[in-house]
């Protein structure tokens, strides 16, 4: 009898956790230290879309864990090496670093960024500060299945008014996720202001270009200015922050962007700044050859068109129309002046855009001597072993008489 009220011990079976097992090439793409393993480097997997896995060589050895995606091409997404599973805690960590290193760099301005992705060793992750107000973009299944407790660590680490979640790019489709533009803490306003060097711009966070204005070119748009004189051709000039950053030390502000929108915002911004600045809605490609044909010449160019070449298969075109735009630049530039290009693509790489350059100036017979050979500010750091951080290309040249 006593025997049938003892209770027997069983125990509860853990269940596995999730794993992908790479094959011989996946596993050297590990230790190359890039932090993408892509579908056909992964020998079998266990896991639901965004967990985080336990990740394995060939031969069952760990070799840490990765963010996985059922859809993309891009099934992990390396977040650690071997040891303990990592927890909310590492998210933590590793967002208080990105956040101290860009107080390190003394910004002179209140809009940078303030997250790079893998460059901050948060795969997918883009946190852009634009005054008191944070833009994010969660661009894998990992990091937005994680949205509810990011949003909270950087409420806690920030204190933002308010976060804007602009998850409307189009890699998230390639992810299985919905193109979408939400609030996620606090108030959102029609448009923020916010402070370049001397410069001031209103910007629209829900709408704008990436998450509201080209936060990259910051340094470079300061580079500029050491050089700038004379005539100013601004070419793409968006929301004009070239243009407001070089104004004071020209004589003269031309500024061309094919969008209505952005020629409004562009006007709207040089009146706040006092700027007088000549904005026109204009396909820029057609105007410079309207310019050269009558004659026009400048002391300053910049062109900071968007990207030409989205993927490999688009580099072709792509090439022409960076060497038109050059060529057509060079044609309008004085002697002694300045040229300030810039590419975005990464598809074409830093030697094929000095390769472009070297090509429109021979077609043009114009003297050129590369003054700064320039990339992305140093808020959007480049991780080494991941070509793909580094997309920006900025050359200041300077025309010999």
């Amino acid at each position: 009898m006593a025997e049938l009220t003892t209770a027997s011990k069983t125990s509860e079976k853990t269940p596995p956790q999730p794993e992908a097992v790479l094959t011989r090439r996946g596993a050297q793409r590990v230790r190359g230290l890039h932090p993408w393993i892509y579908r056909s480097d992964v020998q079998e997997v266990h896991a639901a879309a965004g967990d985080l896995v336990c990740v394995k060589g060939p031969r069952g050895r760990q070799v840490g864990y990765a963010l996985y995606s059922d859809a993309s091409q891009i099934a992990l997404r390396r977040f650690c090496d071997r040891g303990p599973r990592p927890d909310l805690q590492l998210w933590r960590d590793r967002l208080e670093a990105a956040i101290a290193y860009r107080q390190t760099l003394e910004i002179d301005a209140d809009a940078y960024r303030l997250v790079h992705a893998e460059a901050d060793g948060l795969p997918a992750l883009i946190v852009d500060r634009y005054a008191d107000y944070l833009v994010v973009q969660m661009l894998a299944q990992g990091v937005d299945r994680r949205c509810d407790e990011i949003t909270e660590l950087l409420v806690q680490l920030v204190a933002p008014a308010a976060i804007l979640a602009r998850n409307d790019r189009r890699v998230r489709l390639l992810e299985g996720l919905e193109r979408r533009i939400d609030v996620l803490h606090g108030e959102i306003p029609s448009r923020v202001r916010i402070r370049e060097g001397s410069a001031h711009l209103e910007v629209d966070l829900r709408s704008g270009q990436k998450t509201g204005l080209f936060l990259d070119q910051r340094e470079n748009r300061a580079a500029a200015r050491n050089y700038a004189h004379g005539r100013l051709l601004d070419c793409f000039a968006y929301h004009g922050a070239f243009s407001l950053q070089l104004a004071s030390r020209c004589d003269e502000v031309i500024a061309l962007d094919i969008s209505d929108d952005a020629v409004a915002a562009m006007r709207h911004n040089a009146e706040i700044n006092d700027v007088t600045l000549d904005a026109r809605a204009v396909n820029a490609f057609d105007h410079l050859r309207q310019l050269s044909d009558r004659g026009e010449t400048f002391d300053t160019i910049v062109l900071d068109p968007p990207a030409f070449a989205k993927n490999k298969a688009a580099l072709k075109g792509a090439l022409g129309g960076y060497k038109e735009i050059n060529l057509r630049a060079m044609k309008l530039l004085r002697p002694g002046g300045y040229l300030v290009t810039s590419s975005c693509s990464y598809h074409l790489s830093e030697s094929a855009f000095l390769a472009v350059i070297e090509a429109a100036a021979a077609d043009v017979r114009a003297e050129l001597v590369l003054v700064e050979r320039r990339g992305q500010s140093r808020d959007h750091p480049i991780r080494i072993g991941m070509p793909e951080s580094r997309y920006l290309k900025c050359m200041i040249l300077r025309k010999l008489g």
